[in-house]
């Protein structure tokens, strides 16, 4: 028997907007949108609205940005909209009182095959940890973070040289449909929510938690692959980050954005810096070479390898520094 939906959507970045204009494309009613509060970014700290928000003006839908999830006055309007299907792309964690909510309950999208990668970067530490496969899971909210009966899982291949950002812009498109047919299966009653103690197999449980700023660093001790897989993993944001240090002293601070991998036995230090200060640099591990290619030196803008070199003479003799 299918069921009238009427939806209150809660997320925030491009990533969530994409899904709510799926939604709205599909034909679904959204009473409402919550998104964050407006903040001021950049250096002129002007006023920045999410994409969640910019999509929901630019539809004329009404929006809720509460700064506590738990305020009264809040959770009044949320209730008085009398949506009976949440959904949430990209949110923060939701307080019991708010995804017990609806009707038909509160359902999550979440970029990988739950059980694996729970946690606020799952696109991320697939990649960093060299998956060559990950996914898209619905999930009905529960108390634990990430860990409801699972609705939906779709399974996507990751490709060797494939970075973050990559992998986010094809889960993005991909999550418009899974979005949408978990809400046609929702409204046709047709949901057989699995626990995730179901799908545990004998492989440990990986996690994926917020990226810290220390995490970043490279560590050039590391063999090649794992050394490239953390750079793709990172770009283009937060981005890994080294240092490279000169005989005398002198450091130079870059973000790694794109990097190649070349294996060999290098007949020189671990960590040395190689370049012909024209078109390449590259930095010895134990198995090979990682050749940097597209870097951002602090205080200035990501560039290919051969325009920093042209403006960066590396003389003498170079290497990564340690922290």
């Amino acid at each position: 028997m299918e069921k009238n939906i009427k939806i209150a959507y809660f997320g925030t970045p491009e990533f969530a907007a994409s899904q709510l204009e799926a939604i709205l494309q599909a034909g679904y009613e959204v009473a409402v949108v919550v998104t964050m509060p407006d903040k001021p970014a950049g250096r002129g700290r002007k006023i920045q609205y999410s994409d969640v928000k910019k999509t929901a003006l630019e539809h004329g839908l009404p929006l809720l940005q509460p700064e506590k999830l738990k305020d009264p006055a809040f959770l009044e309007q949320l209730a008085a909209y009398q949506a009976n299907l949440f959904i949430v792309v990209a949110f923060r964690m939701l307080p019991a009182v708010v995804w017990q909510m609806p009707e038909l309950g509160t359902f999550n999208l979440h970029a990988s095959l739950l059980p694996q990668y729970r946690g606020a970067a799952p696109i991320n530490f697939a990649i960093i940890n060299g998956e060559t496969e990950t996914g898209l899971t619905t999930f009905f909210l529960n108390e634990e973070i990430d860990k409801g009966a699972v609705i939906m899982r779709e399974h996507v291949a990751i490709r060797p040289d494939e970075t973050a950002g990559e992998l986010h812009d094809e889960l993005m498109l991909l999550g418009n449909r899974v979005v949408v047919d978990t809400i046609k299966k929702i409204e046709s009653g047709d949901v057989q929510a699995l626990p995730q103690e179901q799908l545990l197999e004998s492989q440990p449980l990986k996690p994926a938690p917020k990226i810290s700023k220390e995490f970043c660093n490279i560590d050039w001790s590391s063999d090649c692959q794992t050394v490239y897989n953390h750079i793709r993993g990172l770009s283009p944001y937060p981005a890994a980050h080294t240092q490279l240090q000169s005989e005398s002293g002198e450091l130079i601070d870059l973000k790694i954005y794109a990097a190649e991998m070349e294996t060999c036995t290098p007949n020189i230090v671990t960590g040395t810096v190689a370049t012909d200060n024209k078109k390449y640099l590259k930095i010895a591990l134990r198995d090979g070479f990682i050749h940097l290619t597209h870097v951002q030196q602090a205080g200035k803008k990501a560039m290919p390898i051969s325009d920093f070199l042209r403006g960066t003479q590396l003389n003498g003799a170079w290497k990564t520094a340690t922290k």
